[in-house]
């Protein structure tokens, strides 16, 4: 914004988060249409894809999603063939995952990025944008008084 400009109004801002929250929806509707899976679920083979073993605690680590989220999650994969669960590492107590085949032909007809297009556009941005955007948001935040256990919900599931 310059000086000469006025200050965008609550209902410029407001078009602007619908155009996000619109474009996250038709991205996951489009995940859904194309291979069949949802776009939590996608994200889920596409990790388990790049890190394979890789356990359900750590799955939700690198998905920024609560460890029951993720272990739901896993075993709709598991249920669905499309993921194998093993105990065979050295702590037989923790659940290794693997990708089956069928998880592989999921992720290579399902359309990009995988972890969906608000998580790769923020990967894009730089750091001082990132933090005006999180300070910004706090703000919004906290005007909406939320819960706070629902920012590890992937945004598939809302």
């Amino acid at each position: 914004m310059n000086e000469s400009s006025p200050p965008p109004s609550a209902n410029q801002v407001l078009r602007r988060f619908r155009i996000v929250f619109n474009t996250v929806k038709t991205h996951f509707q489009q995940v859904e249409k194309k291979a069949g899976v949802g776009g939590a679920q996608l994200w889920a083979l596409s990790v388990i894809y790049a890190q394979p073993g890789i356990g359900v605690n750590d799955l939700a680590k690198s998905m920024d999603i609560h460890q029951t989220t993720a272990s739901n999650l896993a075993k709709s994969l598991v249920t669905l063939e499309l993921v194998q669960a093993s105990k065979d590492g050295p702590d037989r107590r923790t659940v290794q995952l693997y990708l089956l085949p069928a998880g592989q032909r999921v992720l290579k007809k399902a359309p990009g990025p995988f972890s969906g297009v608000l998580p790769q556009a923020l990967s894009q941005l730089d750091a001082a944008t990132l933090e005006r955007l999180d300070h910004d948001l706090g703000l919004l935040l906290a005007q909406l008084k939320i819960d706070e256990r629902a920012a590890q919900t992937p945004l598939a599931q809302m």
